[in-house]
């Protein structure tokens, strides 16, 4: 699914994240920037432990800040470090999804990064409802997009059918998709 507000492109896609051919890849990261399982794993597997040493010499990043690193051996330009926990596996609460959410966008401004490929940020150990996650995740786009970005797609990619199908509701009750 994909909707159109105010010039910005916003799709729901299933599929690996790594595989994106987007200029930026956000990194659901923790302030040590620790990249071990998860998106983070997978992001580091495909593209390479430059990004993981790259991103760490930055630590620690609080919640609510990103950076951006190397994409190593990834199709994208760049991943962006945004993280919705100070420690690995930490339980967190839904502001720390929009405060990661408004980071990575914020940093995908501040590098040039018009295309971008974003996870269900907080969705897996994070503990957060799918249904939070997706709907905080695009309440947020869509304020970023009201202020101004440069950013002229965002893909919301998620490896699960059930975590696009919960993107797409979300989309349908912010957007008016």
């Amino acid at each position: 699914m994909e909707v159109s507000y105010k010039g910005v492109k916003i799709r729901a896609a299933t599929g690996d994240i790594t595989q994106q051919e987007v200029d930026a890849i956000v990194n659901a990261a923790n302030s040590q920037m620790i990249m071990g399982g998860g998106v983070a794993g997978a992001i580091k597997r495909a593209g390479g432990e430059e990004i993981e040493r790259e991103a760490m010499k930055h630590a620690p990043v609080p919640v609510g800040k990103a950076i951006a690193t190397t994409a190593g051996r990834l199709r994208a330009k760049w991943v962006i470090h945004a993280p919705t926990m100070e420690r690995p596996a930490m339980r967190i609460g839904a502001e720390n999804v929009r405060a990661a959410t408004r980071a990575a966008l914020e940093c995908a401004d501040e590098v040039g990064a018009k295309t971008i490929a974003i996870p269900a940020l907080g969705a897996g150990v994070g503990g957060v409802p799918a249904e939070v996650v997706t709907e905080v995740m695009c309440e947020e786009l869509k304020k970023k997009i009201d202020e101004g970005t440069g950013v002229s797609e965002i893909r919301l990619v998620s490896i699960s059918d059930d975590m696009t199908k919960k993107f797409e509701e979300a989309m349908k009750k912010v957007f008016g998709a």
